[in-house]
Parts: C-alpha cells; sequence; structure tokens
C-alpha cells in the first residue's frame, strides 16, 4: 500500500486555496493538472510502498511522537524547482519552525524503516505544471498576493493513497493528536 504522513487543512483554508487556483487559472499559460479541492493538504513524510505487515508498526511509532499543537499562516506562492523549470506550484506556510520539527520528529521515528527525506520544503501543492507555453508571462502571472490565513495544526494522520484511473484517492488509516 501507498502511504504519507500528512496534515489536512480546515475547510476555510481549503476553499480560500481553491480561490487561489482559480484565480491563477485564468491567467497561467501551458498545461497545468490542479490538485482537486479533496485532496488539498500538507505532506510531512512520503512513505511510497508499504507492506500491509509493518502498518501496525508505524502506527505505533507514530503514536511515540508527543508535540504541542501550533499555528501557521499561508505564506506566499512558489514554485519548484525553480521559475526557469517550473514543475510544482505551491504556497508556503509561516513560520516555519513548528512544522520543520514535527516534520523531524516523524522522520526520527521512521529512520530505520524509511530512508531520510532529502530535502523537506514546507508548502502545500497547488498544481503540477507539465508544460509552460511563455515562461516570462507564467512567472508574472504566478506572483500574486496570498491572504495571510492561520491555520492551526492539532493533528496529523497516517494516510493510505489509492492509485485509480481517476486519480488518486485519500483513506486515513489512523490520526494522530497534537497536544
Amino acid at each position: 500500500m501507498r502511504l504519507f504522513v500528512g496534515i489536512f487543512l480546515s475547510k476555510e483554508i481549503i476553499d480560500y486555496l481553491y480561490e487561489v487556483q482559480n484565480n491563477l487559472k485564468k491567467n497561467l499559460n501551458g498545461k497545468i493538472n490542479w490538485i482537486a479541492k479533496s485532496k488539498l493538504h500538507f505532506t510531512l513524510k512520503f512513505l511510497g510502498e508499504v507492506k500491509e505487515n509493518r502498518l501496525n508498526e508505524i502506527k505505533e511509532r507514530l503514536n511515540k511522537i508527543k508535540f504541542k499543537s501550533f499555528k501557521v499562516k499561508l505564506d506566499k506562492i512558489g514554485v519548484f524547482p525553480n521559475e526557469d523549470h517550473a514543475r510544482v506550484i505551491w504556497t508556503g506556510l509561516s513560520p516555519k519552525e513548528k512544522a520543520i520539527e514535527l516534520q523531524k520528529q516523524v522522520d526520527s521515528e521512521l529512520l530505520d524503516i524509511f530512508s531520510k527525506d532529502q530535502e523537506f520544503n514546507v508548502h502545500i501543492t497547488l498544481a503540477r505544471v507539465k508544460l509552460i507555453k511563455d515562461k516570462e508571462e507564467f512567472n508574472k502571472n504566478l506572483k500574486i498576493d496570498i491572504e495571510e490565513k492561520e491555520l492551526e495544526i492539532n493533528e496529523f494522520c497516517l494516510v493510505r493513497s489509492i492509485l485509480t484511473k481517476d486519480g488518486s484517492k485519500y483513506e486515513i488509516l489512523e490520526k494522530f493528536k497534537l497536544i
């Protein structure tokens, strides 16, 4: 089964990010696959394919994490890997420190089962870019202001991502409350 550890967003944040996506859609040229409203989330760690017999061990380890809930705000729009070769459109979260600390704890608990992530970036993916018609125009139209909407992080989830012909479907296997 294909798994990741992630944080789901409040309805208010999802609705707002959906508006942001719609505003960007009007002005961005190219072939862009927008993340469905129901799939907007913040990934702490992608685990990949995992044998079902490892599931209980993963849940037990994630249950050991004792972390205080915290607040972040939506930040700016950006792209990965860079403006010359945009492949992912995202919005950042700030301040980043608590999210990075939580991710490090998740990483630490699962380190001997899953390799450490090379680089962790605090972000919510909005779209995947397949083709850009005019790079200069694309980058200019990408620069929009984001409201600094606040999001309270009080849990994270172990999620199964089921690949179907209609795209991936998410199934929350377990929620882990922050203190």
